[in-house]
């Protein structure tokens, strides 16, 4: 598969504009600036595929993109407090309405910053993929940022404050910068297929 191929397809904004699910899904989930979009572009091995902002909460769409016979969806952060109520359920509704829908999704692979601890919302959208019975992966971005000490106790941590969802998902360490990682998620996406 040469996810190198990826291009922009479409974007919605409200679940009613979905369009038919005809291809395998590759979802990224996260809080707002954690990773998503700098991940799929190191991902596809495109500079910029995806938006990268240095601002919480742009990423206001589930953007879709195509590579091969996939599609790989950046989803909408979570978690962003100075988004007004109104937009905040609007994007609870399209989350939850894409999760619902039965869509092919193959994979949900959920970002968290590897600097610090997994946030409520984090461990909230673990437990409703349990619930939905959705394949997960769970990926530490910003990996690079701790030095070998760190890294080592962050690990360590996260195995224990993600206790009960690491049963079946792989916990990947990634970065956009080095790009460890990378092999491993394009690996699961390839056997996912």
């Amino acid at each position: 598969m040469n996810l190198s191929t990826a291009f922009f397809e479409k974007a919605f904004g409200t679940f009613e504009q979905l369009g038919v699910s005809d291809l395998p899904e590759f979802c990224f989930s996260g809080r707002s600036n954690v990773g998503k979009s700098s991940l799929i572009n190191k991902l596809t091995n495109r500079k910029s595929l995806a938006r990268v902002s240095g601002k919480p909460g742009k990423t206001v769409t589930i953007n879709f993109y195509r590579a091969d016979d996939i599609r790989i969806v950046d989803l909408p952060g979570y978690g962003y407090a100075k988004v007004p109520f109104a937009e905040r359920t609007r994007w609870s509704d399209l989350m939850e309405g894409y999760f619902k829908s039965g869509r092919n999704i193959k994979c949900v692979f959920a970002l968290t910053d590897m600097r610090h601890p997994a946030t409520d919302f984090d461990i909230s959208m673990l437990d409703f993929m349990q619930q939905m019975d959705i394949p997960y992966h769970i990926v530490l971005t910003k990996c690079d940022k701790l030095n070998k000490t760190e890294y080592a106790e962050r690990l360590k941590s996260v195995e224990e404050e993600l206790y009960g969802f690491i049963d079946d998902a792989e916990i990947i360490p990634f970065s956009a910068q080095t790009g460890e990682g990378v092999n491993k998620l394009k690996e699961i996406i390839e056997d996912m297929m």
